[in-house]
């Protein structure tokens, strides 16, 4: 059981038999199933359809290139949480975006969405507080440059090797 105290009341949990979906927490004080509660992010390929060359940013003092991302929003939908991270984080304005794929990563409770952003050119391009530092790259230097190992690298070769 991942969690084991009811977000609503405190109380602690138990697992409990409820059919069709097999043992979940449950709350005796709320007499309600607690079904696993987790993050929900978004992470983009960023695209300059002028250069055909890919963003990648770095952040937190870390000296390693990863993919533009951020949390969604409690009641937030997907594709407004990439328009609105893209704008927020690099000033620059989608001109279309495509759904490529999501996987749970565990260390931080997350359902990461990947997307591919596309913005017409990088005119508008000015990083806020959480961008140390940026580049962009040809697809063949952004998959040599993604910090290796990482959930980012993941999603970005896995998009490259579509193509």
């Amino acid at each position: 059981m991942s969690e084991k105290y009811c977000q609503v009341c405190g109380s602690e949990l138990i697992d409990k038999e409820l059919e069709g979906e097999g043992m979940v927490p449950f709350c005796p004080a709320c007499n309600e199933f607690r079904f696993p509660m987790y993050n929900v992010a978004v992470s983009m390929i960023v695209i300059n359809k002028k250069t055909d060359k890919i963003l990648l940013i770095k952040q937190y003092g870390r000296d390693v290139y990863i993919l533009v991302a951020g949390y969604v929003n409690r009641g937030e939908q997907l594709e407004h949480a990439v328009v609105r991270e893209l704008k927020e984080e690099t000033g620059m304005t989608a001109s279309h975006i495509r759904f490529n794929r999501t996987k749970f990563f565990e260390p931080s409770n997350t359902l990461m969405c990947n997307f591919t952003v596309y913005v017409d050119s990088d005119s508008e391009l000015s990083t806020n507080k959480e961008i140390d530092s940026f580049n962009w790259f040809s697809f063949d230097d952004a998959r040599k440059n993604i910090k290796p190992g990482s959930l980012a690298a993941e999603f970005l070769n896995a998009y490259l090797d579509e193509l």
